[in-house]
């Protein structure tokens, strides 16, 4: 890694880059996105955190080891098992804990948790505009949700720049800038916005990244560097449940009772 990365994030520094690569589940460097995120969202000693769509769990070991946290580890794309094995070998099997689970299906009470954190994972679930009011209700009042994700630098309104359309697929349309992330938080009326930005030089971090873990994937390679930051990027957003907001309770199902009636008129 260049100086200028272990500069910009000097705790994701002290890891091993062989037991990162381990760790790869997407195109981004999770530690980098996750000391990233922290340094707007800070996490205390003994909070609980949710961390949605956390991949191989990296960070959330990341977060248990330098926050002292404990930390839900939750995906859907990938199993609990390897993941365990992981947090185990880290000797945070007391504090972090992987589970399988659906992001709009969780297993927790309501308030469970201190923060929610999402790392390179939020566009593909929470891009839905009952998803907030969702995912707030597990959150304490007062507590913090944050993001962090490849993004772009704003939207992109009109057709696809061509020195990206031979990489873009029809999926990434769950891109966004992180203006639009705040509106979109804004508009659930559960959340104060308190942060949303682009990380400076992000398109770099990612690049970077790619020649490190898939130097082969001349498609994004060639789209970043034809790109150099104009669209594509790394953004972050952070919000706080407030307290007086009235959360809709999530329907589960409607009871009914069936009555005959004959179908065909008199």
């Amino acid at each position: 890694m260049t100086n200028e990365a272990s500069l910009s994030f000097p705790r994701s520094s002290q890891y091993s880059l062989d037991w990162l690569k381990s760790c790869v589940s997407g195109g981004a460097n999770s530690l980098w996105l996750t000391e990233w995120l922290t340094q707007q969202m800070p996490l205390q000693k003994g909070m609980r955190v949710l961390d949605l769509g956390s991949g191989r769990g990296a960070s959330s070991i990341f977060m248990s080891r330098e926050f002292g946290v404990e930390v839900w580890s939750v995906d859907l794309w990938f199993g609990a098992d390897e993941r365990a094995h992981r947090i185990r070998d880290a000797g945070l099997d007391k504090s972090v804990f992987a589970l399988h689970a659906d992001a709009k299906s969780l297993p927790f009470s309501t308030g469970f948790f201190d923060a929610v954190t999402s790392i390179d994972s939020f566009m593909y679930f929470g891009t839905d505009d009952l998803f907030m009011n969702y995912l707030a209700r597990f959150v304490k009042p007062g507590g913090l949700i944050g993001i962090a994700n490849a993004g772009l630098m704003q939207e992109i309104d009109g057709p696809i720049p061509d020195h990206l359309a031979g990489w873009w697929e029809p999926s990434m349309a769950c891109l966004h800038s992180a203006g639009w992330w705040s509106r979109h938080w804004q508009r659930s009326g559960v959340v104060a916005v308190e942060a949303a930005d682009a990380m400076p030089d992000g398109w770099k971090r990612w690049l970077e990244w790619q020649y490190a873990v898939a130097p082969d994937n001349s498609a994004e390679i060639g789209a970043l560097k034809a790109d150099q930051g104009r669209n594509l990027g790394y953004v972050r957003a952070v919000c706080r449940r407030l307290p007086e907001a009235a959360l809709d309770e999530p329907i589960t199902s409607i009871p009914v009772d069936y009555e005959y009636r004959p179908i065909a008129a008199d």
